[in-house]
């Protein structure tokens, strides 16, 4: 039996919370934002009146029995804490990237789910856009036969030049991998199923950076955390990718994802969007093929991810950002910089299913074919 639909209040109101506010609203079968909360009340309130719900304090949000499901959209390092105390609360919780900063702090999550009969959740929730969604389906068809090897490029000069708050991106629990290594993870996964083994090499390339933003213009930014990370990704299914993430560079022209096949080549969209292009190329083509896409989540629907697993509560079904799959990528990209430290390939302890495939024929708004 499908249940009601679930009321959510958002923690953290920054620059990501309003792309969730937007997204969240072409799901109303299946949530609907009822509060939102941050410790700066200035940031709840303006939130709250921008989209017409209530402004809390943290501590009541995770206190007030009428909302089901947390999104927690605060910063990395506080995302294990605030996921821990609303699961305590009894509340389900979908979180931003990264899962946690730690894998200890990833196992008590999920541990604590378990033990609530709680659902856990975690961006990025791109791979249910359209273009991602595309490039799974040609795999699954066969479109370029057997996938045996790929390349994902991630690399730019950093966010210090833009960001109203650098800093943290070179934190512990920041860095290129930790701040967009989940949307290529993730992809990865998403495409050729669970990683078996990583090897990698990690570098600071610069020990100081200079925020050029107008809020903190000049100041120094002391790095804590690897800058450029290049490595290998062998998947349980046998496929070889490398992978580099970097904010050490000023240009490049590498494509973001590409899937090389037994029988054609797939260039994958950047999966840190929801729309394309997606193209092929096979034996005999003059030149890559761009195809249309194959679902209606081709614009900005950050928040999917959430109400898939709101509406997967509803139905009973698994959800597909789980925290299995994000504790996963967590695995992984500490893999990185541990087999940089060691010299040695890292074997990965954790596994996960591949995500199910979102089905073809939706509406927009819909998560099942048989939705409204």
């Amino acid at each position: 039996m499908v249940k009601d639909k679930l009321n959510v209040g958002i923690i953290g109101c920054g620059n990501i919370s309003q792309a969730y506010f937007n997204g969240l609203k072409m799901f109303p079968h299946a949530v609907e934002v009822s509060a939102c909360a941050d410790l700066s009340p200035q940031a709840a309130d303006s939130k709250a009146r921008e989209n017409g719900v209530r402004a809390l304090s943290v501590e009541a949000l995770l206190a007030d029995s009428g909302i089901d499901m947390v999104i927690n959209l605060t910063i990395p390092k506080a995302h294990a804490e605030i996921a821990l105390r609303a699961l305590a609360a009894g509340k389900h919780v979908h979180s931003e990237k990264p899962f946690a900063v730690t894998r200890e702090e990833g196992q008590k999550i999920l541990a604590l789910a378990k033990e609530r009969k709680l659902r856990v959740g975690c961006a990025p929730d791109t791979f249910l856009g359209a273009g991602l969604q595309t490039s799974r389906k040609l795999i699954d068809d066969g479109w370029i036969g057997r996938p045996v090897a790929g390349t994902a490029f991630m690399m730019g000069r950093g966010p210090e030049s833009w960001h109203p708050n650098p800093f943290f991106f070179y934190e512990t629990g920041g860095g290129p991998m930790f701040d967009m290594g989940p949307y290529y993870v993730t992809a990865l996964v998403h495409l050729l199923g669970p990683v078996k083994r990583v090897a990698a090499i990690t570098a600071v390339s610069f020990k100081e950076r200079i925020a050029g933003c107008k809020e903190h213009f000049g100041k120094k930014i002391s790095v804590k955390v690897p800058t450029h990370l290049a490595g290998t990704l062998e998947f349980v299914q046998g496929a070889i990718v490398t992978l580099v993430t970097s904010f050490d560079v000023h240009a490049h022209k590498h494509p973001c994802i590409q899937i090389f096949g037994s029988e054609g080549s797939l260039n994958v969209p950047d999966p840190n969007s929801f729309g394309g292009p997606v193209a092929v190329f096979r034996p005999g083509s003059p030149d890559w093929a761009e195809l249309p896409l194959a679902n209606p989540y081709h614009e900005n629907s950050r928040g999917i991810g959430a109400a898939d697993m709101a509406d997967g509560i509803r139905s009973g079904r698994p959800h597909r950002c789980s925290g299995e799959l994000a504790y996963h990528v967590l695995d992984v990209m500490h893999s990185f910089e541990e087999s940089s430290q060691s010299g040695q390939i890292v074997t990965l302890k954790s596994t996960c299913a591949q995500p199910a495939a979102l089905p073809l024929g939706l509406r927009k708004g819909s998560l099942e074919r048989d939705q409204p």
